[in-house]
């Protein structure tokens, strides 16, 4: 048992757990659990069936993913159940991926684990349920936090793992109170935060309609054209992984693209020599302003519109330049691309679609009114957008306070104070 004068969550701001009530305890997870193990070190060979094989992917918080699981064989399930095999009421922790989440096992269910999760079972002096509340709170998370180890994607050590403190009263009473009570908050506010998704997803529905609903009609004096006719489709020259150096000309993938897109802060990560890019600019031509730049593999339709003098080069491939439409409005173009890539999006679903292509984006017809009526309905639909923009952010906002409650819920929990 852990001293209340050493060095612990007592005496840490960042755990914000003060002096204990009576009846209430302090030790490390070591003293209180039978064995924090981890899975397997060894990349198992996967089947199509056999036996479930789980790894941090599948741990979400408080509970395990059963429905997108990978199988192996019974000769390596043989050989990894020389480990302790998990059972009902265990907990599993992801050492990374989704670090310091934690699910709780609820199906009597033979499965292996990967290294990439944490094997916790309870002694008995602490219910597993309220082991897992703790594990899952910000009291938890600071330690976790502060115990990570590696450069690039920091892991969980299973010796800080066993290092972690928790409070708890001695009472399985009191611990039975408690869980019942965060149960009942928790699931009030993941109603509520499902409600407020729901809102979202109406919005943008909402958004989606009136956009089918412009480049469904024809007014008068509009034509349909294909992409091909009106304008140049086209990737960059290829950049090789030799060229990127540290420091000079930004050089965007879909990643930066879709930061760009959504008007986010980007991680710039790769560079051209500015000789490179004056080369490719004399040669080939630079993206100008006005042009677009289109995601088409894996994540589709991400639209960046280029502005003035913006120096940039970017990925070939993954990454579609429309530029020349001088017929057209650039964003009413967005506009129509985004009802198009939508509609292959719906009709994608469920399928392996992943990839856009010059070759059928210059197939598809778009509606082309007169410039005028263009400049109009851009007009409006910046408008709508702009409203739903403002109603999403509020709904995200009341998300973030459900959020910040449950925190605050847990932080009260583990204090005594519930």
């Amino acid at each position: 048992m852990v001293s209340l004068e050493d060095e612990s969550i007592l005496n840490d701001p960042a755990g914000s757990v003060p002096k204990l009530p009576v009846g209430w305890e302090l030790k490390k997870l070591r003293e209180v659990c039978y064995k924090i193990t981890d899975g397997t070190h060894q990349t198992p060979k996967y089947f199509d069936n056999g036996v479930i094989f789980l790894s941090s992917k599948n741990v979400t918080t408080g509970k395990i993913d059963w429905n997108d699981v990978k199988y192996i064989d019974e000769k390596q399930h043989i050989e990894m159940h020389k480990r302790v095999a998990p059972q009902i009421g265990d907990i599993l922790l992801a050492k990374n991926g989704t670090t310091g989440v934690a699910a709780i096992v609820d199906r009597d269910e033979v499965f292996d684990i990967y290294v990439s999760l944490a094997h916790i079972r309870s002694l008995g002096e602490i219910l597993p349920e309220y082991m897992l509340h703790f594990i899952n709170s910000p009291v938890a998370k600071s330690q976790f936090n502060k115990r990570l180890k590696g450069v690039g994607v920091p892991n969980l050590h299973l010796q800080e793992i066993r290092e972690v403190e928790i409070t708890f009263p001695k009472s399985l009473a009191e611990q039975k109170r408690i869980v019942a009570i965060l149960d009942k908050a928790f699931e009030a506010i993941d109603q509520a935060r499902a409600n407020i998704e729901r809102n979202i997803e109406n919005a943008k529905e909402l958004f989606q309609s009136k956009l089918n609903e412009i480049f469904s009609q024809k007014g008068e004096g509009w034509e349909e054209k294909k992409l091909g006719e009106l304008g140049t489709l086209t990737s960059s020259k290829r950049i090789f992984k030799k060229e990127y150096v540290t420091e000079g000309i930004p050089f965007y993938r879909s990643k930066e693209i879709k930061e760009l897109a959504h008007n986010r802060d980007i991680s710039l990560e790769l560079f051209i020599t500015e000789e490179r890019y004056d080369e490719i600019k004399s040669k080939f031509g630079i993206p100008q302003a006005g042009d677009i730049l289109l995601t088409a593999v894996g994540t589709i339709g991400e639209m960046y519109v280029v502005k003035e003098n913006e120096k940039f080069y970017f990925k070939d491939g993954n990454i579609m330049w429309l530029k020349d439409f001088n017929t057209l409005n650039t964003y009413y173009l967005k506009y129509a691309l985004t009802s198009y890539v939508e509609q292959l999006k719906a009709m994608s679903r469920g399928s392996a679609y992943s990839a856009l292509t010059i070759e059928k984006l210059k197939e598809y017809y778009v509606p082309v009114p007169p410039k005028e009526e263009q400049v109009k309905i851009v007009g409006k639909l910046d408008a709508l957008m702009n409203n739903i923009n403002e109603c999403i952010s509020m709904y995200r906002s009341r998300c973030n306070i459900l959020e910040e409650l449950k925190k605050s819920i847990l932080q009260k929990a583990f204090r005594g104070e519930l």
